[in-house]
């Protein structure tokens, strides 16, 4: 379901957004400089990313079966035959004077993706946002202000960096929906394992463009938000500025088109440029490399590479395994998650594919936060907790005891059949001995007896809670409250 986004303040919301995605290859996009994150300044930069005259760049291989990964993520057209070009700027970060980029022939053309707003919320919908390119380019160096005392560094270890620059069309019209985008396209890029999208390491950012209008008239003048690098931020900046330009209106002002920076302390935009246009860069066409035809092999082996995307995941989880949306949408918050869980409904069998959702939503993600691990790193496999499971459905374990045995496996990585038989802790299931415990209870508790007969339903809860005590939780649950309603009625 799609609906309108509310107006603010009798104003519609334009947003546009471009993403710069760094591709997760080991060496640069055009020279073999290494990649790694936080080595010191200026020591991961190669004549070629410097800009030395006479030195060649050689394109990287592996941007491009990135690129196209992400063009069949995002129901693109490819582009099969595509061209670098020059983007001419003069920046102290940027050496040659120039960007290589794509403007001309993109490798991704025109797609789309579509993304939930406001999940997990009652006014919980799904929009389309269309693609209207990603290309290839490199990253320029960063200048560092506090680098000296009223002075600025220079660190080009970025120079050169692969990026995948993604950009949208102007079809968000809400805070929300413009945070929802970004993080369907941080959660795509990461699942289709191109980038580690880390946003603290500038491997993920984005620039917002906002306008605001009237309903009926023209769009607004834009201005464009840089290098928002959390989704923290893109929300309040966003805020930010969307007030900004109507406060400007409001009093008679006009926006003028430009580039700005938003300050997370005074929680403000403030003007960094005047935007420019196309033009002012002086596209051409790169001399130093050939155009790039990619074959109908190449295409081939990366489709075959191409895992499920989160979506059609999501929609089998919820349609196959008869998740709700919510369990299916937090079970694909991750490819590793979502493989996870798919193993071990291996094990447990679909029919208990709930159950297994709940554990690792509930138990196992729990004890992953709290150490501080990520489900790569969980101390219990799939493999165990799908045994462990197992125990529970066929009755040896009650769901009591599956806490006791999970906090023993995660400590010791032992089977759930081990640590059931050296603890001892298998439900008890006879019903002559439960029957003895039953009696027992109502012999001791008939004060209980008498009120539940009188129609207080808690205290028979309470029985119950004084069966599974003297049973030292050993008793199925189940069977306590069937033989307990049979023994006192």
């Amino acid at each position: 379901m799609t609906q309108q986004a509310p107006l603010i303040d009798g104003y519609e919301v334009i947003i546009g957004i471009e993403i710069h995605c760094q591709l997760n290859t080991n060496s640069k996009i055009f020279s073999n400089a290494p990649t790694s994150f936080g080595q010191d300044p200026n020591t991961s930069a190669t004549i070629v990313d410097l800009g030395f005259p006479g030195a060649l760049p050689v394109l990287n291989e592996g941007v491009i079966e990135r690129a196209l990964k992400f063009g069949l993520g995002v129901n693109a057209e490819l582009g099969m035959y595509n061209t670098f070009d020059r983007k001419n700027y003069f920046y102290p970060d940027l050496p040659k004077g120039y960007q290589i980029t794509q403007m001309a022939n993109p490798i991704v053309g025109k797609g789309y993706i579509d993304i939930l707003v406001n999940a997990g919320q009652k006014d919980e919908y799904t929009k389309r946002i269309g693609i209207t390119r990603a290309h290839l380019e490199e990253d320029a160096g960063k200048s560092v202000h506090d680098a000296l005392p009223q002075m600025t560094g220079v660190d080009l270890n970025r120079a050169g960096t692969p990026l995948i620059e993604i950009v949208s069309e102007p079809d968000m019209r809400s805070v929300n929906e413009a945070v929802a985008y970004v993080k369907t396209i941080h959660e795509l890029v990461t699942w289709l394992g191109i980038s580690d999208a880390i946003m603290a390491e500038g491997s993920f950012r984005a620039d917002i463009n906002i306008s605001v209008h009237k309903p009926n008239t023209p769009f607004g003048t834009r201005c464009e938000l840089k290098n928002l690098n959390s989704f923290r931020f893109i929300e309040r900046a966003i805020k930010s500025e969307i007030e900004r330009q109507i406060d400007v209106i409001e009093d008679g002002g006009k926006i003028v088109q430009a580039t700005r920076l938003y300050d997370p302390e005074r929680d403000e935009t403030r003007a960094m440029r005047t935007k420019e246009e196309a033009n002012d860069y002086r596209y051409f066409p790169d001399p130093d490399l050939l155009p790039v035809v990619i074959s109908e092999e190449t295409l081939a082996k990366v489709k075959a590479e191409m895992p499920e995307l989160p979506q059609a995941k999501k929609e089998r989880f919820i349609n196959e395994l008869g998740l709700s949306t919510y369990d299916a949408n937090v079970l694909n918050g991750s490819r590793e998650l979502s493989e996870y869980f798919e193993k071990v409904v291996e094990i447990v069998g679909k029919p208990n594919a709930k159950i297994a959702a709940n554990w690792v939503m509930g138990e196992l993600s729990g004890a992953l936060n709290k150490n501080e691990l990520v489900i790569t790193q969980s101390p219990i496999t799939a493999e165990l907790l799908g045994g462990m499971i197992l125990r529970i459905t066929d009755n040896t374990i009650s769901g009591k005891i599956a806490k006791e045995v999970f906090g023993f496996m995660w400590e010791s990585g032992k089977t759930a059949d081990d640590i059931i038989a050296e603890k001892g802790l298998k439900q008890e299931t006879d019903t002559g001995a439960i029957k003895a415990i039953i009696q027992e209870v109502l012999d001791n508790n008939q004060a209980m007896v008498d009120e539940y007969k009188g129609g207080k339903e808690k205290a028979f809860n309470g029985l119950v809670g004084q069966v599974m005590k003297a049973s030292r939780g050993k008793a199925n649950p189940a069977q306590v409250n069937q033989m307990l309603k049979e023994m006192i009625g």
